[in-house]
């Protein structure tokens, strides 16, 4: 369960003002190529890792018998990631589980540029730290520079307003970087702030 802590004021849009960097788009830019640069001795700045995008996605497996699930879940998402998110539909016919092609089963956000940046600099400093007992996230990539993260609960986001929630519901995050080795995209995320269990202190 998430910690209990006073209520949040719900997100607003997230406009890009002209002239506007955030924090930690900035922060790579200054900090964290030249450390990678210096880490893996790359000859160029250009070949150092970027994050490409955030995909946040919430499955909604009781949808077949509840339809306002997604549409809660729809907005839910939406406040998370200051975008507004997409129904996912089935693919195909699934009889066990009453599940039709084209039937609604989940929402998905593709954050990318200033709006992947606001999302991931919240996640690090404000929603998983808000997860009870704590102590980071795996270290585990998928083997071509790509990171997954699931969280159980919606409601370790501050965006979401714990009084209203109908139903308790996990989220999974995959963060896209530009580099298909595990060892780079690793050591991207780590410089960005991801509070990995068995990161060395740098």
């Amino acid at each position: 369960m998430a910690k209990k802590t006073q209520p949040q004021p719900q997100a607003q849009a997230y406009v890009d003002a002209k002239g506007y960097t955030p924090l930690l788009k900035k922060k790579y830019r200054e900090e964290i190529v030249p450390a990678l640069v210096k880490e893996f001795g790359y000859k160029n700045v250009m070949q150092a890792p970027r994050l490409e995008k955030i995909v946040v996605n919430q499955g909604v497996g009781m949808a077949t018998a509840d339809k306002k699930l997604v549409e809660v879940a729809q907005n839910e998402l939406s406040a998370i990631t200051g975008q507004k998110a997409l129904i996912t539909r089935a693919t195909k016919d699934i009889s066990n589980f009453k599940l039709r092609r084209g039937m609604p089963i989940g929402v998905k956000v593709t954050l990318r540029n200033n709006k992947m940046y606001e999302f991931l600099e919240r996640l690090i400093c404000i929603s998983l730290p808000r997860i009870r007992d704590f102590s980071g996230i795996s270290d585990k990539l998928d083997g071509r520079g790509n990171y997954n993260l699931g969280v159980k609960e919606q409601i370790i986001f501050p965006e979401i307003d714990i009084e209203k929630v109908t139903k308790i519901m996990g989220l999974e995050m995959t963060f896209v970087t530009s580099t298909e080795k595990d060892e780079e995209a690793y050591a991207l995320l780590r410089h960005f702030g991801l509070p990995f269990k068995n990161a060395k202190k740098q």
